[in-house]
């Protein structure tokens, strides 16, 4: 990998859940995750619904404090080394419900020019920059400018979130959930729309999804979460191909095939993800695990090397560990 742009090292975050000192319980939302983007990149992150994908794409943007770890910019810690209003310029965010992420008393056109005149763009310039965003997304400004996010439909609220997300001309846009609640037609539409435009501008993508078809799909590499740590990260086509840990083939396995040859039988993972206030001890996974043997019980599993960028956090491959 060439020198990151965005970098997580070591991300914790945890949310109060009742009780004072000693008694005092947490949610483990996020637990040491670490991870590398490289410039023009796209890394998909998928997993359960609470394994922690949008609290980490918070902490990415900075929308959240860590507890501990950091996040860097450039090899610059943002923060201590890099401020944050030059750090939002340059990383931005979609979120998944296009309507509460707008303004309900702003026009589009409005919206998407407030971020630039808050860094100290003038009115006209910044009027100016949203007309050929707007434009750019697909949306007429003389038809859809002056509109309110209540006369748009949620694939066009979404093309303005994009649209506003671009007015700062960021080199990393984070995307959680940005497409899926859209129908199937507009969702490919605004899928090709940000591939577009990441070969246009050179972006960085950090897609959040719970789609594994839509992530293959627009991913270089792929992370897969598990109860806030990162079970297994690597290039799109190995994973896919040749998954290394348990709970990323049951992921593959539940994807829905057209194929009647295909079918799923049975359940690829039985039995629903343990409470995140009390954690399993050793793998997080074992407790759901069907391979699970000694060491899974008692001893973290460290993320082993299973090919070229491709690591698993899994005790099944330290028999097997190399370097591709």
């Amino acid at each position: 990998m060439s020198t990151p742009i965005l970098s997580a090292h070591s991300l914790v975050k945890h949310f109060n859940a009742g009780g004072f000192g000693a008694a005092r319980k947490v949610v483990r939302a996020v637990d040491d995750v670490s991870f590398e983007l490289a410039p023009g990149e796209t890394l998909g992150v998928v997993g359960e619904s609470g394994c922690g994908k949008s609290t980490t794409a918070r902490l990415l943007v900075q929308l959240l404090k860590p507890d501990s770890g950091s996040v860097r910019y450039e090899g610059k810690v943002v923060g201590p080394e890099l401020p944050l209003k030059a750090f939002r310029s340059k990383v931005q965010m979609v979120f998944q419900d296009s309507f509460a992420s707008l303004n309900p008393r702003m026009t589009m056109i409005d919206a998407v020019a407030f971020g630039p005149t808050v860094h100290g763009v003038s009115q006209s310039d910044a009027i100016r920059k949203a007309q050929d965003l707007l434009d750019r997304v697909g949306l007429d400004p003389a038809r859809f400018g002056g509109r309110y996010a209540h006369e748009l439909s949620g694939g066009q609220r979404q093309r303005v979130n994009i649209a506003r997300a671009l007015a700062f001309d960021p080199q990393v846009i984070v995307l959680d959930e940005a497409v899926s609640a859209l129908d199937k037609s507009v969702e490919a539409q605004v899928l090709n729309l940000l591939m577009d435009l990441r070969r246009e501008r050179g972006l960085t993508y950090v897609f959040i999804s719970h789609d594994l078809n839509v992530v293959r799909h627009i991913s270089d590499r792929v992370m897969v979460m598990y109860l806030g740590e990162v079970a297994e990260i690597g290039p799109a086509e190995s994973l896919y191909g040749a998954p290394c840990h348990p709970y990323t083939e049951a992921l593959l396995a539940a994807m829905p095939s057209l194929d009647p040859d295909q079918r799923t039988m049975e359940a690829p993972l039985a039995g629903d993800p343990p409470n995140p206030i009390d954690p399993p001890s050793g793998c997080r996974f074992h407790t759901r695990c069907a391979r699970a043997f000694g060491p899974c019980s008692t001893q973290i599993p460290p993320s082993y090397t299973v090919g070229r960028s491709h690591v698993a956090a899994c005790h099944l491959n330290s028999v097997k560990e190399h370097v591709a």
